[in-house]
């Protein structure tokens, strides 16, 4: 065998090895690193289904302790929160999701325009006082990845 293909022999086993040990840290980060993200929700229509991805998202996860969430809720969806309106399955989800760690943000903004405060919604909700959409794009900087059901 000349020189030239004993270093480019020694090349390759060189990069394959690193290729493999670069794949395996990247699949070990993976595994160790919990997802984050962020179900976007302002449709009223729309409160039964996102609650019901969130448990779905919860459950497919094996748990909530293997998965990070936060809801930002503005706009007309809000109303489904006001505790004296809200029906008994929102606010047993709420319930749920508050014990599971999950971050319930309520928009600042909408809770003036409805002339709520956080006492009005139901138990386990933060305000976002800078917004809803603001919240949102904190997050997703902070590696949330977006969902919009």
């Amino acid at each position: 065998m000349n020189r030239r293909n004993i270093l480019w022999s020694a090349a390759s086993a060189l990069g394959a090895a690193f290729a493999a040990s670069r794949a395996e840290a990247a699949t070990e980060a993976t595994a160790n690193t919990k997802l984050k993200v962020v179900y976007h929700l302002s449709d009223a229509e729309k409160v039964n289904f996102v609650l019901g991805n969130i448990q779905n998202h919860i459950d497919g996860v094996g748990g909530a302790e293997h998965v990070t969430i936060a809801l930002v809720v503005h706009g007309p969806a809000l109303k489904a929160f006001h505790w004296a309106q809200a029906n008994p399955d929102i606010s047993k989800h709420v319930g749920d999701f508050s014990k599971d760690g999950v971050e319930l943000a309520a928009c600042g903004n909408t809770m003036k325009a409805q002339n709520v405060t956080l006492t009005d919604l139901l138990p386990g909700f933060v305000s976002a006082e800078k917004g809803g959409v603001v919240r949102l794009a904190e997050l997703q900087s902070q590696g949330y990845l977006y969902l919009r059901p």
